[in-house]
C-alpha cells in the first residue's frame, strides 16, 4: 500500500503475507521508497527539509525520525526511533492536547494546530504541527505522520506586536530596564533603558532568547527557574531571590536586581522583568564592608588592650588613693587645715578617676565578651542597704531625703550580686547628683510577673527631655542641656548599666519630665539560669 508524499517519492507500508487471514495479526514495515524519476531530488527534499517529519505508531512510539527532526529537536535518529514521542518532545501539560489532536486526525483525516514542544536540551519551542493518520486497508490507524515546523521566532514577533501596541509607551516611562519574555524564553519587548543597559541597538533584542542577557554560568539553572515560574506565576519583589549578574553585548558582567511580574495576554502568559544595575551599590557595600572590618579589628584591639590593662591602670591609682587616705587620717602626723583640704582634693580626684577607669574597663570587657557572671543567692535588702551607705555622704552633703521600701514577699534573689550593686550604685549616684538640695530619692523593690523582680529608683531632680531619653544609654553621650553642663560625668554609667543588665537577662526603663524628676526601673529574673 502506498501513500505518496511527492510526485514520485512515497512512504510505503509493506504488509507481510504468510497466508490467508494472517494479515491482521502481522506488523507492517514502514519505509520510504525511491522511484526512478528524479530520485536524487526527492531524496534531497526529504533529507534537507528543515521541518521535522516524524512517523509514530498509535501508542506514540517513533517509527521514523527525519534529519529535520534531529535539527529541530536535537535528538539523533538512533536516539529517537523506538522511543515514545511524549518522552522526547511533549511537555507534561501538553499530553492531553496532543491526544486530542491525534483523535481529530483519526476522525477527520488531518489536524493542524500550534503547540509547545521541548528540545533535548530542555528548551521550549513553538511548533506548527500538521498530523495525518496512515490507515491499513481495513481503515485502522497504523501510524501518524506529522510535519512540525519551528515557529518560535514568528511567535515571539507576534507576541511583540501584541504587547508593543499596548505597553510600549508605559514601559518607556519607567526608570528601570524592562524585558518581557514569553514561555519559550524569547524576548517579545524591551524598553530603551534595557537596550542601553545591555548595549543593544533598538529592536535587536526582540525574538532573542533572554539567556543572552545572563552570563553562561547562570543559563542552566535559569532555564529550570523560568519553567517553574511559568507553572506558578507570581509577583516577586526587587532584590528577592538569588544574587544575579547581567551580561552586556560586549561581554561585560554587572550585578543586577530583578523583579518579576506575570503578564496575561489574550494568547498566553508572559513574564515582565524589571532589571536594575546595582554596580554602584555593590561598590559602596564593598567599601563599607572593608571599613567595617577595619573598625571591628580596631575595636577588638582597643577592647583587648583595655581589658588587659586593668592591673596596670588600677594599681598605681589605688596607691595614690590609699596613701591619701593614710595621710588624711593623720597617721604619720598632724595636718593643718590647708593640707587636709589639698589631700581631700587628691582623694576626691583619685576616686573619681578610679570610678571612670573602672567603667571604661568594664565596658571594654562587655564588648570583648570577657565579662563573666558570678551567680549567687543573697538577700536583696542587704545589697540595697550596702549601696545606699556608699552614696550616703553625697546624700548628706546635699541634704537629700533617701527612702527605701522593699516588698514583704521579696527577700532572696539569685543573680550576680556585685554587678547588681554596681547597677544600683550608678542609678543612686545619678539620682543624688541631679537632684537639687533638699530633694528626695526613693528606692523601692517589688515582685513582678513571670518570676521577676524590679527595683525602681525615683528622684525629684532636674528631669530629662523626651527626645534625650535614648541618649542616656549611649556610650560617652552627654545630654546637651545648659543645666547638665554643671554636672561631671563620663557618660558611661547608664550605658554600662544597660550592658550589664542584658548579661543578667534584665532590662532597664526610664520615665522622666523636665523639672519633675526621673524614674529608672530595672527588671531581673528572681532565679538566674545559666544558658
Amino acid at each position: 500500500m502506498l501513500f505518496f508524499l511527492k510526485s514520485s517519492y512515497s512512504l510505503e507500508i509493506i504488509w507481510p503475507t504468510r497466508g490467508i487471514g494472517q494479515r491482521a495479526s502481522l506488523k507492517p514495515v514502514v519505509c520510504f521508497r525511491e522511484h526512478s524519476t528524479d530520485t536524487d531530488f526527492e531524496k534531497l527534499l526529504l533529507n534537507e527539509n528543515p521541518d521535522a517529519v516524524i512517523v509514530t505508531e498509535p501508542d506514540g512510539k517513533v517509527a521514523h525520525w527525519s534529519q529535520g527532526a534531529q535539527a529541530v529537536f536535537g535528538y539523533a535518529k538512533e536516539e529517537a526511533v523506538g522511543q515514545h514521542l511524549a518522552n522526547l518532545t511533549i511537555p507534561a501539560d501538553q499530553l492531553e492536547a496532543e491526544a486530542r489532536a491525534r483523535r481529530d486526525a483519526a476522525e477527520f483525516g488531518i489536524s493542524t494546530y500550534e503547540a509547545i514542544r521541548k528540545r533535548k536540551d530542555g528548551s521550549l519551542i513553538y511548533a506548527d504541527i500538521i498530523t495525518k493518520p496512515i490507515k491499513d486497508p481495513d481503515g485502522n490507524v497504523q501510524f501518524f505522520l506529522s510535519n512540525k515546523r519551528d515557529v518560535t521566532q514568528l511567535k515571539a514577533l507576534r507576541d511583540a506586536k501584541l504587547v508593543e501596541t499596548r505597553f510600549r509607551d508605559l514601559l518607556e516611562s519607567t526608570p528601570d530596564a524592562i524585558v518581557i519574555v514569553n514561555p519559550m524564553g524569547r524576548i517579545v519587548l524591551s524598553n530603551s533603558q534595557a537596550e542601553r543597559l545591555f548595549g543593544y541597538e533598538r529592536g535587536d533584542l526582540t525574538g532573542k532568547l533572554v539567556d543572552i542577557l545572563l552570563p553562561g554560568r547562570f543559563r542552566g539553572s535559569h532555564l529550570s527557574h523560568r519553567s517553574f515560574y511559568f507553572e506558578q506565576p507570581r509577583a516577586r519583589a526587587m532584590g528577592a531571590g538569588l544574587e544575579l549578574y547581567g551580561l552586556k553585548k560586549d561581554g561585560t558582567e554587572f550585578p543586577v536586581e530583578i523583579s518579576l511580574s506575570p503578564l496575561k495576554t489574550e494568547e498566553n502568559m508572559l513574564v515582565m522583568s524589571a532589571i536594575r544595575d546595582i554596580s554602584d551599590r555593590k561598590k559602596i557595600e564593598r567599601v563599607l564592608s572593608e571599613q567595617n572590618i577595619e573598625l571591628q579589628n580596631a575595636a577588638a584591639a582597643k577592647n583587648q588592650f583595655l581589658a588587659s590593662m586593668s592591673h596596670e591602670l588600677r594599681t598605681p591609682l589605688n596607691g595614690i588613693i590609699g596613701f591619701s587616705e593614710f595621710l588624711i587620717d593623720e597617721k604619720p602626723g598632724p595636718l593643718n587645715a590647708e593640707q587636709k583640704e589639698y589631700l581631700n582634693d587628691i582623694l576626691t580626684s583619685g576616686n573619681h578617676l578610679l570610678h571612670l577607669i573602672n567603667d571604661v574597663l568594664d565596658l571594654a570587657k562587655v564588648e570583648s565578651g570577657k565579662m563573666e557572671l558570678h551567680i549567687e543567692q543573697f538577700k536583696l535588702s542587704n545589697a540595697i542597704t550596702e549601696v545606699a551607705s556608699v552614696v550616703a555622704p553625697m546624700i548628706r552633703t546635699k541634704d537629700l531625703t533617701l527612702e527605701i521600701k522593699l516588698a514583704d514577699d521579696l527577700d532572696l534573689v539569685r543573680t550576680d550580686q556585685q554587678k547588681l550593686k554596681q547597677v544600683l550604685y550608678n542609678l543612686l549616684s545619678n539620682a543624688s547628683k541631679f537632684t537639687e538640695t533638699g530633694g528626695t530619692v526613693k528606692v523601692s523593690a517589688t515582685r513582678s510577673e513571670n518570676n521577676m523582680f524590679q527595683i525602681e529608683v525615683r528622684d525629684t531632680g532636674i528631669g530629662i527631655k523626651k527626645e534625650d531619653l535614648e541618649k542616656l544609654f549611649i556610650e560617652f553621650q552627654q545630654l546637651n542641656t545648659g543645666a547638665n553642663r554643671r554636672y561631671q560625668g563620663s557618660g558611661l554609667g547608664l550605658a554600662l548599666t544597660r550592658r550589664m543588665l542584658a548579661l543578667m537577662k534584665g532590662t532597664v526603663h526610664v520615665e522622666s519630665q523636665p523639672g519633675m524628676g526621673s524614674s529608672f526601673t530595672i527588671i531581673l529574673p528572681m532565679e538566674f539560669d545559666n544558658p
